[in-house]
């Protein structure tokens, strides 16, 4: 991976350069990932079931399962181990799915982390409707994410699992990617202004298409641009839980200037350089520039499209910006994958336990 080319920019280290760090901590005792499916016990706000995918360590033996276009390699409700290193929640990207991120999700169980993959209600390629009210959709993603943490800490067979950091509270982590990367930045303190893409859109639609081609109508539902920067931020709730956030090609033009400043958890931001549809200058490098301190990163992952954080599928899955199966010429996104997973679990193995 090559670093942003702007000095200001701190870069997070490849594995390689953190192998000492990864073999300083204990390893993992199961080897494989375990995978079952729960659902949110209260309804979300217009009633509809929420489910999640929980993958997690386990000694059964794994084996590769066809579940739609994202095949995973697990152990289907597999014995959990005795303990965990803490809960990792994973948020997707708009008009998604929570079973996308398989590599990440099942690296992540085999290194001894219980991971929660969030469906997004509303926001899923089966039912968009969220959408149609943008200070809801803004504000109920990173509550859905709260909800499946709370489901999870309120469940004896894996709360008692969660290790604890020295304020005996669970340690928890964060990784999202495009609107979930909004999402993972909103759970740690980032504030949304809607009039800001409107804004954005009606002086940059030229170099951001795809963006404000998808965000037109909640731009023209977010009132006249213009304003101060922090005008009228969203009421959206962080989550103090959150210790540690990966954000994978955030959708970053909305938040406020002041609540990027205010986070203070670790943030380790990714992009692809030839993301099409997030364009970094205007969002993963524009958060990076307005984050305060030093325990925020950014990689700009070359020759990477917008899709190059998920898994490929094994149909030819549509987005507004073009296949999801699709790579720039020369990308080899298997291999960027399994180096982002391990990246992770050294990310979170340093963040959550230095807490």
């Amino acid at each position: 991976m090559r670093a942003h080319s702007n000095p200001a920019l701190r870069v997070l280290p490849l594995v390689m350069a953190t192998a000492c760090l990864a073999l300083a901590l204990p390893a993992a005792s199961a080897a494989e990932a375990g995978f079952r499916q729960m659902t949110v016990p209260n309804p979300t706000a217009d009633g509809k079931p929420a489910h999640f995918a929980l993958y997690y360590p386990t000694a059964e033996t794994a084996r590769t399962i066809p579940m739609g276009p994202f095949p995973q390699t697990v152990a289907i409700n597999g014995a959990p181990a005795p303990a965990v290193k803490g809960l990792i929640v994973i948020s997707h990207g708009t008009l998604s799915t929570q079973m996308g991120f398989a590599t990440l999700a099942q690296t992540l169980a085999r290194h001894g982390y219980l991971v929660a993959s969030v469906e997004h209600v509303g926001d899923t390629w089966q039912d968009p409707s969220m959408r149609a009210t943008p200070a809801r959709y803004f504000a109920e993603r990173p509550r859905q994410v709260s909800r499946v943490i709370d489901t999870v800490l309120a469940d004896p067979l894996w709360s008692s699992r969660l290790a604890q950091g020295a304020d005996g509270r669970p340690l928890i982590g964060a990784i999202g990617h495009s609107a979930g990367g909004y999402t993972v930045l909103a759970l740690a303190g980032g504030k949304p202004v809607l009039s800001r893409l409107r804004a954005h859109c009606d002086t940059e639609a030229a170099l951001d298409p795809v963006f404000c081609n998808l965000s037109h109508a909640l731009g023209s539902a977010a009132g006249p641009a213009g304003g101060a920067a922090d005008a009228q931020e969203e009421p959206v709730q962080a989550d103090p839980r959150v210790r540690a956030v990966m954000a994978l090609a955030p959708m970053g033009v909305a938040f406020s200037l002041s609540s990027l400043a205010s986070i203070t958890v670790p943030v380790a931001l990714y992009a692809g350089e030839k993301d099409s549809f997030l364009v970094p200058r205007f969002h993963a490098a524009w958060v990076m520039q307005n984050m305060n301190g030093t325990r925020t990163t950014l990689q700009l992952v070359p020759d990477a499209g917008h899709y190059a954080f998920m898994n490929t599928p094994t149909t030819d899955l549509s987005s507004p910006d073009g296949s999801v199966a699709a790579d720039p010429p020369g990308f080899d996104r298997a291999a960027f994958l399994d180096r982002l997973a391990q990246e992770s679990v050294v990310f979170f193995d340093k963040n959550l336990r230095q807490q």
